[in-house]
């Protein structure tokens, strides 16, 4: 077994924090208290190839390995969520089912104003009375000659409704199966098309930076041809879509650990009590001991479910795994940093209570904790 990273691996991994420190953590205070989306950021985090990250360079894309993305969100998360939010939706969720499934025109077509990050796109799938029961979705889609009619609503979609939204793929119900089930089937839906309506989500407590939806379709038309691959294929699109954002949404948890623990470390170290460092007491060193033996941990299980995909073996359970560790590992993390900041943690002028409240949403978003452990059970054979 070889634990080694890649030369181009370590360089990512350099160049991506090298970035993240330098034009991210200066701002990213200030854009979290005013609910700030920067396209200024998202177009810069575009030019040093964050999005279309395992894209083929004939789109556009990066064609890094799926690890290579990993780390790059890792980074980000490191110092800052919502950033990091931007950059993993823009690729699992908005650049993903294209690349994917997407027709040779449609790939074309979009990819490579998305892998520049010069627009983005969401992912619409969750509904008002449709979250982890994914197949509850109730907007549904109706072929009208050469037009497909959408009606329905979706919220919590991120990427969708800032100015460089260039559109949404959305799941819609178009039928009814032989045994009574709902068929779904997905559409690529343009920004500014008549009959969409994408109303910016405001007072988040987590992720105020990043750009989150409500959207809704009332008689919206695309043409036929803005299915995405098969009529029915819709449901199955999704759930692979969510394997791969698992993965995102893991390097989430185990950056933003990464970060909530080097904040604790270094206030550890410099604050007095007693006479001398606060790291030097066990209370304090234990928790701090205990944060980077988890840290590694997450890593390894992360980083291992993403060797398993790059290497075409079954990464589905790995990655349920991978999600639900490292969301849970973020939380411990943050609420031990929080504690070792004493006060100071719970006041804004200090970056770990950001970590605390943006760490929240791991356990919700792509599936909740909940939902992973189910998926693990069944695959586990329970």
């Amino acid at each position: 077994m070889d634990f080694e990273l890649t030369k181009e691996q370590k360089m990512i991994r350099k160049e991506v924090r090298k970035f993240a420190v330098k034009e991210i953590e200066p701002v990213a205070q200030e854009l979290d208290e005013n609910e700030d989306f920067s396209n200024d950021l998202t177009v810069k985090m575009g030019e040093i190839g964050l999005f279309g990250c395992f894209v083929s360079e004939e789109y556009g894309g990066q064609g890094m390995d799926y690890l290579s993305y990993i780390i790059a969100v890792e980074e980000i998360a490191r110092i800052d969520g919502s950033q990091a939010a931007t950059v993993a939706a823009g690729n699992s969720l908005g650049i993903g089912p294209i690349n994917y499934f997407g027709t040779e025109e449609q790939k074309k077509k979009y990819l490579p104003k998305l892998c520049t990050g010069e627009g983005l796109w969401g992912f619409g799938l969750t509904e008002p009375d449709a979250g982890s029961d994914a197949g509850g979705s109730k907007t549904t889609a109706v072929l009208d000659g050469n037009e497909w009619v959408i009606n329905g609503s979706k919220v919590f979609i991120t990427n969708a409704s800032c100015d460089l939204s260039m559109g949404v793929t959305v799941q819609a119900k178009t039928g009814v199966r032989e045994n009574g089930k709902p068929e779904y089937s997905c559409f690529l839906v343009e920004s500014g098309t008549k009959g969409l309506k994408a109303v910016s989500m405001h007072r988040k407590m987590m992720w105020r930076a990043s750009n989150t939806a409500e959207l809704f379709f009332d008689d919206l038309r695309v043409p036929k041809e803005n299915i995405l691959g098969n009529q029915g294929d819709g449901f199955h699109q999704m759930l692979k879509t969510l394997d791969g954002g698992r993965l995102s949404i893991g390097a989430m948890g185990l950056g933003g650990a990464q970060g909530a623990y080097d904040l604790a470390l270094k206030y550890a170290q410099k604050r007095e009590q007693f006479g001398k460092p606060i790291s030097k007491f066990q209370a304090i060193a234990f928790k701090l001991a205990d944060c980077a033996m988890e840290i590694e941990c997450g890593r390894n299980l992360l980083y291992k479910a993403c060797w398993l995909r790059s290497n075409n073996k079954p990464f589905e359970k790995e990655a349920a795994m991978g999600k639900l560790y490292c969301s849970e590992l973020m939380g411990r993390v943050a609420n031990h940093a929080v504690q070792i900041h004493g006060g100071n943690g719970l006041m804004k002028e200090y970056n770990v209570e950001r970590f605390y409240r943006d760490q929240k949403l791991l356990d919700i978003g792509e599936g909740t904790s909940e939902i992973q452990r189910m998926v693990i059970s069944r695959y586990i054979g329970c």
